[in-house]
């Protein structure tokens, strides 16, 4: 289960959330204060946002702004009085999961816990395998590349005007850097991340 960070400045909606939340089986940390979410919570990490859109300090679009200005993998659900729903329906279209209008019901925010929960998987996955990507040496990167392209190892060679041997090291490397064991392996793992598409 991803942890949850309910962030609202309403001690007495957190209080009656968290229940809720932990009912259904959350781990949930409750940040009263925004500012102090930003600071101090693991952005890059798999779990779901519950944001407040009305708050002191940074408001629930400051707050969602900011975590995709940071590439963060945290999910984003919008938690709504009755005249905020024109601002959360256009944090829906920057990519937030849903809005959900308080008080909360319980039915709904489960289903889209299970949503949120999906989204925010993928997205740690996909940063999981950016980073691994981003310990490859430049040289790695091209030999990545002509791997990807079908070369073998002697064709490679030539174009990079190295020895057939300095290309298995380098392909050999990639692939433990990778954490895959093959070229299909590789292919999907980078797929995944978007990667080859950059």
């Amino acid at each position: 289960m991803p942890v949850i960070h309910l962030v609202d400045d309403d001690t007495d909606v957190t209080d009656a959330c968290q229940f809720l939340l932990e009912t259904l089986g959350y781990s949930v940390t409750v940040w009263n204060d925004s500012e102090q979410f930003i600071q101090q919570a693991s952005l890059h990490q798999e779990g779901i946002v519950l944001l407040d859109m009305r708050m002191p300090k940074l408001d629930g679009r400051q707050i969602h702004h900011l975590l995709k200005e940071q590439q963060s993998t945290l999910a984003v659900i919008f938690l709504s009085g009755h005249g905020d729903i024109p601002m959360a329906v256009e944090q829906v279209k920057l990519g937030a999961i849903d809005f959900l209008q308080k008080p909360i019901d319980s039915q709904q925010l489960a289903i889209t816990l299970e949503h949120a929960h999906l989204q925010t998987a993928k997205a740690t996955e996909r940063y999981l395998i950016k980073q691994r990507y981003e310990t490859l040496t430049p040289r790695e990167k091209d030999i990545c590349k002509y791997v990807l392209q079908g070369l073998i190892n002697r064709e490679i060679a030539d174009i990079a005007c190295v020895s057939v041997r300095t290309v298995e090291v380098h392909r050999s490397r990639v692939m433990d850097k990778m954490a895959v064991r093959n070229l299909a392996e590789l292919m999907i793992t980078l797929q995944t991340a978007h990667i080859l598409n950059e």
